[in-house]
């Protein structure tokens, strides 16, 4: 990807466009096509202390100025709220291919910045490659460096930090923690400051979402590069965290190949080329690529498990159990990433209790949460999904099979939060004080859309999960007939308890004799499932009234426009946003399910051969804007559909990925 100057005419113009790194471990580093921050989530370097939690924002940014005989030009772009500083005026263009790089032209002189994370490692790397003319340069290079949790905003009235300045870095300690920042350029000169703070940097996204805009950022010193009139050079620039202690750090820092080694920061740099290069090896075209590539992002290592896991979406989820569900066949085995599958599914399955799968694993540590009905359903995809692509039933049998018998019974008997299965075998669950399904939005003690009763796609993952173990008891030579049996009597209650004959289409939620008749697109489900609980005209009529009342170029909305309650625009404070999150937005991970539906009814007539390839061609555009080569969590239900909530969601990519690979073929 590239722009040019046309795309940043203006400030507001330039911030339209975000970009993401990761690390592989939960840290990343984001900010706008301008270098400006818009968002507390952004900055060079977000690490992970506690992969792939306790996220902490290091760097936020570098500010540079370039000094040709006694006159200074800034390259920085940044906005006070009040005061905006226009560096992006002498940007000439963006690129991302692989990694984000930033090219300033003044006169005779040109400066490309180009930034990387080192995978597995709280470090960043920048590298400025300096062309010069007829007259010799000085860059300045200034640090603002923090060290707040990345979900809050900081204040110079309560940041503490110390220094231990070299000649060309530094060593920042801040809070008096056994911890060390180091900042640092070989070839440069470091002067140290004093009491030194970046004050009131405003974020106008978040100003948009109801929170404080505005914190402060503390400036350790000045970096000072010098070029040679006529030279092309290149200066390697480190920020990266070390817990282990100053000696470990020091040796890490001056060893050889350590990170002021001269040498470093290139091979580090073009090392990680290397890696995101090699994940796409056998993609088709240039969007397959940047799919393939944004996967990546998702799969992380969680230290407390030992194992791989999927963050849900960035900048400020960590890893949910439905999510990591859903995602998993899309961001690994339609990459042929089956190790990681593997990893995923055995380390989560560790965690089953009650026959539920997690909801989330904390932020701050602890224990996870199980209030979810569904993540324990998803499951059961996934591992069908698994053994469909790998063959790999020994997993199954050595790992996740009792797991699974867990689930499968205590759905059956009852577990927590009333989860169980009813005298016509569907599945019940929850009261109006709970939110256990995915539209599971919450503030204080209202709950936005509750779902208690028999919500229609529980009851289709229900029927699916008793298939799947059907299948798997079979192949692994074991007693299946009891699955089954239930999994017919599941089937003959499903069409006579949700079928809503009057609309032609499936009711949301049953609970005795309330039936929610409002359009939602929780009942796609029944027919895109590895094992479709409806078929026929039945599943038809249901695709043709989700596709009529529900569908948008960017997914499905999560309540027709004409139902009562619903709301067009995400937008507001946390309230507010939260009260429209399941209320009309688009959520684009349903567009992989509505496809795989569609193509089950729909797709098998020639006249509808050609939809599945619409419906993933506006995604094609969208991945050009907001998180450049990702796909945003969600949309407004209303027109134009702009994009809300993480930039980069992880069921997002993995859903239209999926639906790309299986349903879109090479023209």
């Amino acid at each position: 990807m590239r722009f040019g100057k046309s795309e940043w005419s203006s400030f507001e113009s330039g911030i339209g466009r975000e970009w993401l790194l990761t690390n592989g471990i939960g840290g990343f580093s984001s900010s706008t096509v301008i270098g400006a921050n818009i968002r507390r989530y952004h900055g060079l370097l977000v690490a992970s202390l506690e992969p792939p939690t306790e996220r902490r924002l290091v760097l936020s940014q570098l500010h540079e100025t370039i000094v040709v005989n006694g006159r200074e030009y800034s390259l920085s772009s940044f906005s006070t709220g009040n005061y905006i500083n226009t560096g992006y005026l002498l940007q000439s263009s963006f690129e991302l291919d692989p990694l984000p790089a930033f090219t300033y032209v003044s006169g005779d002189i040109l400066v490309e910045k180009t930034i990387s994370l080192v995978y597995g490692e709280n470090t960043a790397v920048i590298r400025y490659r300096t062309i010069t003319g007829s007259d010799d340069v000085e860059i300045r290079v200034v640090p603002l460096v923090n060290f707040r949790d990345y979900h809050g905003d900081s204040s110079k009235a309560y940041m503490r930090f110390a220094q231990e300045p070299g000649t060309s870095h530094t060593v920042i300690r801040p809070y008096d923690l056994d911890l060390g920042i180091l900042v640092g350029c070989s070839g440069s000169s470091y002067e140290a400051l004093e009491n030194c703070w970046f004050e009131g940097m405003y974020y106008p996204v978040e100003n948009e979402r109801g929170l404080n805009a505005f914190e402060d950022h503390y400036i350790p010193g000045i970096f000072r590069i010098a070029a040679k009139a006529g030279s092309v050079a290149d200066f390697y620039f480190v920020c990266t965290v070390c817990q282990d202690g100053p000696d470990v750090l020091a040796n890490r820092t001056w060893k050889a190949g350590g990170y002021m080694d001269p040498h470093y920061g290139k091979s580090a740099m073009e090392d990680e080329k290397k890696r995101i290069m090699a994940l796409t090896a056998g993609c088709r075209n240039d969007f397959h690529r940047m799919l393939v590539r944004s996967a990546d992002h998702f799969i992380v290592n969680r230290r407390s498990t030992g194992s791989k896991t999927i963050i849900a979406g960035y900048p400020w989820f960590t890893d949910w159990g439905r999510d990591t569900m859903i995602s998993l066949p899309g961001l690994t085995l339609e990459t042929g990433r089956y190790d990681d599958a593997a990893d995923i599914l055995a380390a989560w399955s560790r965690y089953v209790r009650y026959g539920l799968v997690p909801n989330m694993f904390p932020d701050e540590g602890g224990e996870p949460g199980y209030n979810t009905v569904d993540a324990a359903l998803w499951y059961f995809e996934a591992i069908g999904a698994y053994v469909g692509k790998t063959g790999d039933t020994a997993l199954v049998k050595e790992i996740l099979y009792d797991s699974m018998l867990q689930v499968i019974d205590s759905y059956i008997n009852g577990t927590l939060h009333g989860i169980r299965m009813d005298e016509d075998m569907l599945i019940t669950a929850g009261s109006s004080d709970t939110q256990l399904t995915w539209m599971d939005a919450k503030a204080g003690d209202t709950v936005f859309t509750p779902r208690h009763g028999k919500a229609v796609e529980i009851n289709a993952l229900w029927y699916n999960a008793l298939k799947v173990m059907e299948h798997i008891s079979l192949l692994l030579g074991y007693d299946a007939g009891r699955y089954g049996r239930i999994a017919d009597g599941v089937k003959e209650s499903f069409a006579r308890v949700f079928w809503n004959e009057e609309d032609r289409c499936l009711y949301d939620v049953v609970n005795g004799d309330e039936k929610d008749r409002r359009v939602r697109p929780n009942q796609v489900l029944a027919v895109s499932l590895s094992y479709p609980v409806i078929d026929g005209d039945m599943a038809r009529m249901v695709v043709a009234k989700v596709w009529k009342d529900l569908y948008t170029p960017y997914g499905l909305r999560t309540l027709s426009r004409d139902s009562e309650g619903y709301r067009g625009r995400y937008i507001g404070d946390m309230f507010r946003r939260d009260s429209a999150y399941h209320q009309g937005t688009v959520w684009p991970w349903l567009i992989g399910h509505f496809i795989t539906a569609f193509a089950r009814t729909f797709g098998r007539e020639p006249a509808y051969a050609e939809m599945p390839r619409r419906f993933i061609e506006p995604f094609m555009d969208h991945m050009y804007y907001a998180c450049l080569g990702s796909i945003s969590e969600i949309f407004d239900g209303d027109e134009p559909h702009m994009p809300r909530g993480c930039f980069a969601q992880a069921w997002s990519v993995a859903e239209v990925l999926r639906a790309y690979v299986r349903h879109v073929p090479d023209p």
